[in-house]
């Protein structure tokens, strides 16, 4: 009886299966409650040049993943793959009939295009869609959920292309790209990219999704015009070739071009190779990138099969079909995990179905895969090792360790050049094993292996040409009304001048011709001003402006400038008269606190040096006023080296060494001053410089239109209502002698260039103080403009053969003023410019005392001491008076006596200790007024001398 049950139980059962599988329901089947089948489609189209090896890549995964009992054990995946025949619409319908057919996700589109309109079906019916080949950019996961990119994103191949065109130096470059969503989203990519860089897409050629040969001809026509030859080319590469077939036949690949195509040539050397010879013609020397797959033994083992795969089709393995086969070992990993996490596959009507079940169209059969969004985060989580490598995502949901190969095509075929990576840049080194390393992005790093351009050269190409479109450059030059030797404009199309034949002999150095056309800029009646000049070539309005055009801070924000031509700075201009000498012109080398402190240290050394020398040396004793003669005498001696008494003793000698040396710079500075004060012509003027002109009330002048008024306001902070502008060298001259009491001006601030022709025919006028500025003058371009590289090379080169010093002197040497070897008053010698050598010389001297104090204090310690304690002369005064005493008798005495002292000790040991303290302090009584009546015959005898 239960054996019948049990069977009845299991006809029923299997019953109920067999409906389920007939209703498209989940089937449990096995005892993990797992499905026997899951229900997975494939969009795109078989015969693209991705989609016929794709095709091959995905068919041969599925059958690896069903014959693979780890993965999905107890199911099997079936795929049902519609080829969208270069359709988006067909791609969208088939699309949505996988959705009727409860497909658990879907593998594809290949058009980033079409991806854009199936992925909001994707996130309404949350059914997961994997493309191997939608690159596009855009494709966000903010808006797009339910789209997973399982190829590398499109915007780390702009980024590489960037960093080419970067390393070589380019800063513009031409876009020519399919006009869709993926042509024009990747280009939007890499002008990003670029702008990082200070780098710039300077023209975009847009072509049509299937455009003809006559169009294809009429763009680049276009783009032969233009002045950069930096192409990058974003087209499918369906017709990719196409356009460099015409670009072969419009010469458009001879030398000077520079042609970058991303990753769909790569893909078309792959999977179509060997291309023919015409074609191979058609892009020689072309740079293009590869998505970069390491190397392991799943790929090697997968590129062995590959020729037993396509079973003698000649179909290339490219990346493309390597990320297409890890798509679907992808997603059976996810599907694995799915069940694993107890998901169940079932569907759901739309809740606005009733809404759609009118018409033909029978969308109210679609429905949703409750289960997506556990799927979804299944897919995203999945870490495999791939034949593409390590598969996982990042969390802004790209594949992990982006890199492409750059590849140079050379030949029959093409060579690896070096690698991308968003970890180092660009490397000649593997992408992985940089990995591991700290990023370096140093410009020392980043290199490539030499490239053979178009033309069969390895020379870098410069990269632009100027534009064969037939129109000249604008080039702003200032219609100047003062100081024209710079730039005269004496017509419409006659502008010469300084500035006009630095600029034409420049340009005949480039190795290529600039037709220009040279604009005046201004009234005529007044000067016009530089700075705007400038701002009308970011305007548009110039697409040069050259003259005289200082180089200074807001202008360089605004254009870039040529190496300097002319040095050039703000100088002080003032009236000036001359100085005459007077009888008294020998004290105006030195200050008054100069000649005073000179003359205390002549008074001090002499001082020191008598103190040093007294004790020992006959020629600084005798009587007081002998011994002051005999210092003033000293002192002032030395000025001329002509002192006449000799130093004995060491310190004494060290002194005047020290000191005769500070005479010595003195001396030579006071002669020197001197000199040029009666020699040289002297100019005297009230304003010393822009300091005096700063610190006083008095009105400025300035050249009308001249950066200097903006340069005073905003630096100095003079207030404007000091300035007063002036537009010719005449008015400047009557203005300067005028002066600030008659309406004039204290003084002029202008360029170093305009005042030394402005001083060349007037000479009571001078340049004042230093050049408080440093610039030059430079001929503007647009930012980031290559020809004002060239131009700054060219002028070096001007310089260096003495062209520029020609030019010069042609226009600007004129006949000196009379006043040109005068020099403004000189600057008396201050205490500040010889404080250290009167700070060695005191010290020196304190030094001296010291150690002449020390000296003293030992000997009399030693000689007197015993006398003053048996004398009973043991007060204070007593003891310095004795000492004064001491300090005052010649040296040679005291020794004497210190020796007649020990032999009458050695002769009366044996005398009572009183009477010999008594006797040796009368002996020194008796001695002492001997010798100070010695002393006064002897001054006596002197001063009768004297007299």
């Amino acid at each position: 009886m239960k054996q019948q049950q049990q069977f009845t139980m299991n006809i029923i059962l299997w019953l109920l299966a067999s409906m389920i599988v007939c209703n498209g329901l989940p089937l449990n089947a096995n005892v993990s409650g797992r499905p026997a089948v899951v229900n997975i489609g494939a969009i795109f189209s078989f015969k693209t040049v991705i989609g016929k090896a794709a095709k091959i890549a995905i068919e041969t995964a599925i059958e690896d993943v069903n014959s693979n009992p780890d993965i999905l054990p107890g199911t099997k995946l079936i795929l049902q793959m519609k080829d969208s025949n270069y359709s988006g619409f067909m791609a969208v319908v088939e699309a949505l009939l996988f959705m009727e057919r409860d497909t658990v996700a879907i593998i594809g589109p290949q058009s980033s295009v079409t991806a854009h309109v199936i992925s909001h079906i994707a996130n309404v019916l949350r059914v997961p869609l994997l493309s191997f080949s939608s690159t596009d950019p855009t494709l966000s996961p903010i808006q797009f959920p339910f789209f997973v990119r399982t190829a590398q994103n499109d915007l780390y191949q702009m980024s590489a292309i960037a960093e080419i065109i970067d390393h070589y130096e380019w800063r513009e470059v031409i876009a020519i790209y399919e006009d869709d969503d993926h042509g024009r989203n990747g280009i939007a990519a890499l002008g990003d990219k670029l702008a990082e860089r200070r780098c710039r897409i300077s023209y975009k050629a847009r072509l049509s999704p299937e455009p003809t040969r006559d169009e294809i001809t009429d763009v680049l026509v276009k783009v032969a015009l233009r002045e950069s030859r930096i192409l990058v080319v974003h087209v499918p590469g369906s017709w990719g070739l196409k356009v460099f077939s015409v670009a072969q036949y419009l010469g458009m690949l001879g030398t000077g071009y520079v042609w970058i195509a991303t990753n769909w040539l790569s893909t078309v050397l792959e999977t179509n190779s060997p291309l023919s010879q015409d074609a191979m013609d058609d892009i020689q020397g072309v740079v293009t990138l590869r998505m970069y797959t390491p190397d392991s033994q799943l790929k090697r083992r997968f590129v062995s099969r590959w020729s037993n795969l396509t079973r003698g089709k000649p179909i290339g393995l490219n990346t493309y079909s390597l990320y297409a086969y890890d798509t679907v070992w992808l997603l059976a990993h996810a599907i694995n995990e799915f069940f694993n996490q107890g998901g169940n596959i079932s569907f759901l009507n739309n809740s606005r179905a009733s809404e759609l079940s009118e018409g033909n169209l029978h969308l109210d059969a679609l429905s949703v895969f409750q289960g997506g969004n556990l799927l979804l985060d299944n897919i995203l989580n999945v870490n495999m090792k791939g034949v593409t490598g390590d598969f996982r995502f990042t969390s802004d949901r790209n594949l992990i360790h982006p890199a492409f190969e750059i590849i140079n095509v050379i030949g029959t075929g093409y060579r690896r050049v070096g690698y991308w990576s968003n970890h180092s840049g660009l490397s000649i080194a593997l992408p992985e094993t940089l990995w591991e390393k700290p990023p370096n992005r140093s410009s020392t790093s980043q290199m490539l292996h030499g490239v053979v351009w178009p033309g069969q050269t390895t020379q870098k190409p410069r990269g632009w040409v100027f534009p064969n479109s037939g129109r000249h450059l604008k080039i702003g030059v200032p219609h100047r009304v003062s100081y024209r030797e710079f730039v005269s404009v004496r017509g419409p199309d006659v502008i010469t001048g300084y500035c006009i034949d630095v600029f034409t002999a420049a340009l005949n150095l480039l190795p290529y011709a600039v037709p220009y056309k040279l604009i005046p800029f201004g009234d005529g009646r007044t000067n016009p001003s530089g700075t705007e000049l400038v701002r009308l070539i970011t305007a548009g309005v110039f697409d040069a402006a050259i003259g005289d055009i200082a180089i200074i801070t807001n202008r360089t924000k605004m254009a870039d400038f040529t190496q300097p031509y002319i040095e050039s700075g703000l100088v002080v201009v003032a009236p000036v008269w001359r100085k005459n000498s007077n009888a008294f012109a020998f004290l105006r080398p030195f200050t008054g606190r100069m000649w005073a402190v000179t003359a205390i240290f002549f008074l001090l050394v002499g001082t020191v040096v008598w103190i040093l020398e007294h004790r020992m040396n006959d020629e600084f004793r005798g009587p007081p006023r002998r011994q002051v003669v005999t210092i003033l005498w000293f002192s002032f001696s030395t000025w001329f080296f002509a002192h006449r008494e000799n130093t004995v003793s060491v310190l004494g000698r060290i002194i005047l060494i020290i000191w005769l040396f500070v005479v010595l710079i003195i001396n030579s500075s006071y002669t020197a001053s001197l000199t040029s004060i009666l020699t040289v012509q002297q100019l005297s003027s009230p304003i010393k410089g822009i300091e005096t002109l700063v610190s006083s009330k008095d009105p400025i002048g300035y050249q009308q239109g001249s950066f200097a008024r903006n340069y005073l306001i905003d630096e100095l902070k003079i207030d404007a209502s000091r300035l007063v502008a002036l537009n010719s060298p005449e008015e400047c001259a009557k203005a300067l002698k005028d002066g600030p009491h008659k309406g004039g001006v204290a003084a002029m601030v202008d360029d170093r260039a305009y005042i030394e022709l402005f001083l060349s025919t007037r000479c009571e006028f001078s340049i004042v103080g230093q050049e408080f500025t440093k610039n030059g003058w430079g001929f503007a371009f647009p930012r980031d403009s290559p020809l004002a590289v060239d131009m700054s090379t060219a002028i070096l080169k001007l310089s260096e053969n003495g062209d520029l010093q020609r030019i010069h002197d042609k226009w600007l040497l004129r006949r000196a003023c009379s006043y040109q070897g005068a020099k403004m008053e000189v600057d008396r010698l201050q205490l500040r410019s010889f404080w250290g050598l009167f700070l060695i010389c005191g010290l020196a001297c304190l030094i001296a005392l010291f150690l002449y104090f020390l000296k003293m204090v030992r000997q009399f310690s030693r000689h007197y001491a015993e006398e003053s304690d048996l004398s009973g002369q043991s007060s204070r005064s007593a003891r310095i008076q004795t000492f004064l005493s001491f300090v005052d008798e010649k040296e040679e005495e005291v020794k004497s006596r210190s020796k007649r002292r020990q032999m009458e000790r050695a002769s009366n040991r044996t005398d009572d200790g009183s009477n010999s303290t008594s006797y040796s302090s009368t002996s020194y009584s008796i001695r002492r007024n001997s010798e100070f009546a010695s002393n006064k015959s002897l001054g006596a005898t002197t001063n009768t001398g004297e007299v």
